[in-house]
């Protein structure tokens, strides 16, 4: 399996190679030339299979210039009961007759990241290995709160690598912004950002297509990757929890053979939904993406027009990992969707780049519908929906995951669509506590109290325990005290590694 630029002007390149660039370094992103295809027979035998096999399964598919006790070894590594909280890795709770919610915050940061950062570093120490690099690979993230704090956690004291997570200065909640300020290891390394996750995703994308500053790394016997979505190597494993949720409904009896489902997926940055078009095209029988979206609902005008706008305010809500205008991973579905037309892909691109958006034409709009639906929820809907829920059902949700549970169920109500959903949920509610606090008691009763506080009112109230990620935070040292601005990025870096020009 070899893996070609989404814009045409890369080599191929094998998987260890994708992995270690991290995105093409003259822009673009790198796919599988082609997708791998698991027929509905297949699929049948493979329902017995823990979430370690299916990790193993898939990614074999995938990453077929490692061996399979080189794959193997990295799942066990991974998805095991010392990284998780629960021997299914991915537990699905039933909300009601017509949805189910996937769990994919049991790992050590709360949030679904760790289901791709807890094995991506191994994937890349194997792939670094394979290439016989003799050059120290620093990691560069953008993170809009969970990415950081998971791929911090991830790639600690990793022999050979150094990770900078750039994260957006007030962009993040405190409880995120704790976790990463507050990592310990000696190649760990956090950077605030004056700006939004734009900016900051922006700038450690012009980083790594700027090939004088790479040069001047390489000299230093530097070389840059990424533990964003950008990277296959990030991407990949998230196709493996689409696949133990169909498995494990297909298993309990919920669902037929060849019966389609539904998966309502909150989305900023597209990697996630992305991973599930990726898991449909390789014969998970699904039926509709739902595209689940905050107010900054982007990709909701989007998916309903063709017309992709940047161009318009930015607001920070409550469901902040969302709050996000530019969607990496769109570029590599949309690559998808044209037949692999990279001439379309630069050329969009470039548009979004220079005039602010760009329209897409009627037949990859036509073929986007086909398997994709967007819609979004308001802050005060995001609120309502936990207070329902959890009132109603005696089940909390963090505020990402409520914007999946609304949008899911208005799509049912408007479509009538019948088929079984599974909402993703994506992180830990003790995440997000003033928000989800504030939907159980209201507004008042969160300004009276500090973030602590409110960790420990919400544990009183609903009796769930604190996530042991989250727990005692405000006790640790805050270890990462450096902000910079957008525009001294480079800087920020060359001063982090020691570098004198």
């Amino acid at each position: 399996m070899l893996y070609i630029s989404t814009r045409d002007n890369f080599e191929k390149v094998s998987a260890a190679k994708a992995i270690k660039l991290g995105m093409v370094p003259r822009g673009g992103l790198f796919i599988p030339e082609k997708t791998p295809y698991i027929a509905q027979t297949e699929l049948n035998k493979m329902t017995s299979l823990t979430y370690c096999q299916i990790a193993e399964k898939i990614l074999c598919l995938y990453l077929t210039d490692f061996s399979q006790n080189e794959i193997k070894e990295c799942a066990l590594n991974a998805y095991n009961q010392y990284n998780f909280d629960t021997y299914e890795i991915a537990p699905l709770y039933k909300l009601n007759d017509y949805t189910y919610i996937l769990e994919l915050w049991h790992g050590p940061t709360a949030a679904f990241k760790d289901m791709a950062l807890q094995i991506m570093p191994h994937l890349l120490s194997k792939a670094v290995k394979k290439l016989d690099s003799q050059k120290e690979t620093v990691i560069l993230v953008a993170t809009s709160g969970d990415t950081g704090k998971a791929a911090l956690e991830g790639f600690k004291d990793v022999e050979g690598l150094k990770i900078i997570v750039f994260y957006p200065y007030q962009g993040v909640s405190k409880v995120q912004e704790l976790q990463m300020t507050t990592t310990e290891g000696k190649n760990t390394f956090v950077v605030s950002i004056e700006g939004n996750f734009d900016d900051c995703q922006n700038t450690v994308k012009e980083v790594f297509a700027d090939e004088s500053f790479n040069k001047l790394l390489q000299d230093n016997n530097y070389e840059l990757s990424s533990a964003n979505s950008i990277n296959w190597g990030r991407l990949a494993p998230q196709i493996i929890y689409y696949f133990w949720a169909y498995l494990r409904l297909l298993d309990k009896g919920e669902i037929k053979e060849n019966e389609k489902i539904n998966f309502s997926v909150p989305t900023g940055n597209f990697g996630n939904i992305l991973a599930g078009y990726y898991a449909s095209l390789m014969g998970l029988p699904i039926n509709k993406l739902i595209c689940a979206s905050n107010e900054n609902n982007i990709l909701t005008n989007f998916i309903n027009t063709g017309i992709y706008d940047k161009r318009r305010e930015f607001k920070k809500t409550n469901s902040p990992s969302m709050d996000i205008l530019i969607s990496s991973n769109l570029e590599r579905f949309l690559f998808e969707i044209t037949g692999h037309n990279g001439g379309k892909i630069r050329d969009w691109f470039e548009e979004l780049k220079t005039k602010g958006y760009f329209k897409i034409d009627e037949v990859t709009l036509e073929k986007l519908q086909e398997i994709m639906v967007g819609n979004y929820a308001t802050e005060k809907e995001t609120l309502s929906t936990i207070s329902e829920v959890y009132f109603n059902n005696k089940y909390l949700m963090d505020t990402h995951t409520a914007v999946g549970v609304k949008v899911s169920a208005d799509y049912v109500e408007e479509e009538k669509d019948e088929h079984l959903a599974v909402a993703v949920s994506t992180a830990n509610p003790y995440k997000f506590n003033s928000s989800v606090l504030e939907a159980l008691k209201g507004k008042e009763e969160v300004s009276k109290k500090g973030e602590f506080e409110i960790l420990d009112e919400l544990d009183k109230l609903t009796g769930i325990e604190i996530h042991p990620g989250l727990k005692y935070l405000d006790k640790k040292q805050v270890r990462h005290k450096q902000s910079c601005h957008k525009e001294n990025i480079r800087e920020q870096i060359k001063s982090i590694l020691s570098i004198k020009t």
